[in-house]
């Protein structure tokens, strides 16, 4: 099992900032022509702020760009904003950059910063929550002046300038609010980022030109292209022929070959967790029966039950087989030393025999059929990490029939109440942030539990979130943090399974790609070679 740090020593800061603040500015001699990405991310919408899926923060930001910039060490940069502070514990001020402009020509300042708050609060209505549990504790914000944002809270939110690292910046209207059919029609999107749109083909293709006017320093490369291949196989051949320059989410078992076609790969671990979620809520869920057939009372009410299956799960295959050792083994939602993760929360070896135990005495002595469900192509050994649980859970009596999908389908299926189990994955800024969203009770004012499908509820865990997210950045914060994530990991509503690394591959014309744990794929993280 791999166990290396998952992040980039410090070195490297430097040459991140600048590439994440915006694109590390080209020489002449580093300016090249047409850049070609293979992605497995599907751009689901022009609308930077509708959905908060790593597909469109990660290629939307090319052309629309943050307050606050999140380094690879998870810290805090500038952005948008040169500078930021508290003035009591419900005020807060943040200073704009000068002499930036939007694609169109207008110049950004405070009053997009004001707009872009206040269309994601009051009008847009996304089904999944989109960013609206990041501005929800917001009252009021106001402009002073071009370049000066206020903001009043609800309460203290001390992680306030955090939350901006995943919001980008609209560009304000003559009148009235832009609508997501707007943007997806044919409105040009209008950023501030280093490229500008050219055009877009849901599920095919998002081709990008430079911004010769960018801020931040001209961009390396004068256009880009990005090639939706959800198909890993797919993508690796697509660079190992030479079709593209870079292909993402490599998987693990390609690397070696890759290699000796030439090709380099960059490797990172992901801030992120991939898990499997109950539906805890239902009293009968599709898929689940007894071993003749027949449908049986939700079996995931019973927290034993929810032990013996995560007592039952082999992390050691998922991470040694299946990721060939990017990856590592999880017991919580972020990577154990990070901010927040507890040390007392460790992967377990499995315990058939225990589980078993643990099954009989919830009633299922003789175990029972599921279905379970999963993204097939979206992260790096998916559809064989369905197969891998599955083999396991059958050593305690549970037959799972994997059902492995593309994502599109899996996530509308999901949303809808179509499964009882399933595999899936997410990333954070912040341990808090994918606590918020994952484990947290569902409440749509709060903005909690965006991504809580199994509808799980735990009142002492939300009392404890919610103490823990009243506290300053610090380490009394990460304590708290920690504790509540010993206690609701002790319930099981979800069994963490890995964080895996993201892979990188890259051809010739490519001289050095910097990974950042997010998991982001931009043309900004690529550097021309040299010749």
């Amino acid at each position: 099992m791999k166990l290396g740090s998952p992040f980039r020593p410090r070195l490297l800061s430097a040459l991140l900032i600048s590439i994440f603040l915006g694109s590390a500015p080209a020489t002449p001699a580093q300016e090249r022509g047409e850049l070609r990405i293979a992605t497995s991310y599907k751009l689901m919408t022009l609308d930077p702020q509708y959905a908060n899926l790593n597909e469109n923060t990660s290629l939307l930001s090319h052309i629309y760009e943050r307050l606050v910039y999140q380094d690879e060490n998870l810290e805090l940069k500038p952005g948008l904003a040169t500078s930021w502070r508290p003035l009591s514990d419900t005020q807060w001020e943040f200073k704009l950059r000068d002499k930036v402009r939007f694609h169109d020509g207008s110049a950004f300042d405070a009053d997009d910063v004001v707009y872009t708050i206040e269309r994601i609060r009051d009008f847009l209505k996304p089904p999944s929550g989109g960013f609206r549990s990041y501005v929800s504790g917001i009252k009021s914000v106001s402009a002073p002046d071009p370049l000066t944002v206020l903001i009043e809270t609800d309460g203290a939110v001390p992680n306030l300038p955090l939350f901006f690292s995943s919001i980008f910046v609209m560009n304000r209207p003559s009148e009235g609010f832009e609508t997501t059919e707007d943007l997806n029609a044919g409105h040009p999107p209008n950023g501030t980022g280093p490229y500008r749109f050219e055009s877009w083909s849901s599920g095919e293709s998002l081709r990008l030109a430079r911004n010769d006017d960018y801020w931040g320093g001209k961009p390396a490369w004068s256009k880009v292209t990005f090639r939706v291949i959800e198909n890993p196989a797919a993508r690796v051949a697509a660079l190992s022929t030479g079709e593209v320059d870079v292909a993402d989410a490599i998987p693990a078992r390609d690397v070696a070959s890759l290699k000796e076609r030439g090709a380099r790969v960059a490797s990172v671990g992901a801030a992120r967790v991939n898990f499997v979620q109950f539906d805890v809520a239902r009293d009968t869920l599709p898929g689940v029966t007894d071993k003749s057939g027949e449908p049986i009372a939700n079996p995931f009410k019973n927290p034993l039950v929810r032990r013996a299956l995560t007592l039952a799960t082999d992390r050691g295959i998922l991470v040694d087989k299946i990721l060939a050792g990017y990856g590592t083994a999880a017991a919580q939602v972020f990577p154990n030393g990070l901010p927040g993760t507890s040390a007392k929360l460790l992967p377990e070896a499995p315990n058939y025999d225990e589980a078993k135990m643990l099954l009989a005495k919830a009633g299922f002595p003789d175990g029972f059929n599921l279905v379970l469900a999963g993204p097939a192509g979206r992260y790096p050994g998916d559809a064989e990490s369905l197969q891998a649980v599955a083999q396991s859970w059958a050593r305690i009596g549970v037959n799972a029939q994997p059902a492995a999908a593309p994502f599109s389908v899996f996530n509308t299926k999901r949303a809808a109440g179509d499964y009882g189990v399933w595999y899936g994955g997410t990333s954070g800024e912040a341990v808090d942030i994918i606590l918020h969203s994952l484990l947290a009770s569902p409440d749509p004012e709060r903005g909690t539990g965006a991504l809580n499908f199994g509808k799980y509820r735990n009142e002492a865990f939300d009392a404890m979130l919610a103490r823990a997210e009243s506290i300053a950045v610090g380490p009394e914060r990460n304590a708290a943090l920690a504790q509540a994530t010993e206690l609701v990991m002790a319930d099981q509503p979800i069994i963490p399974l890995y964080h895996f690394h993201h892979i990188v591959g890259y051809g010739s014309r490519i001289g050095s790609y910097v990974l950042h744990p997010r998991g982001w794929t931009t043309a900004m993280q690529t550097l021309p070679a040299m010749e």
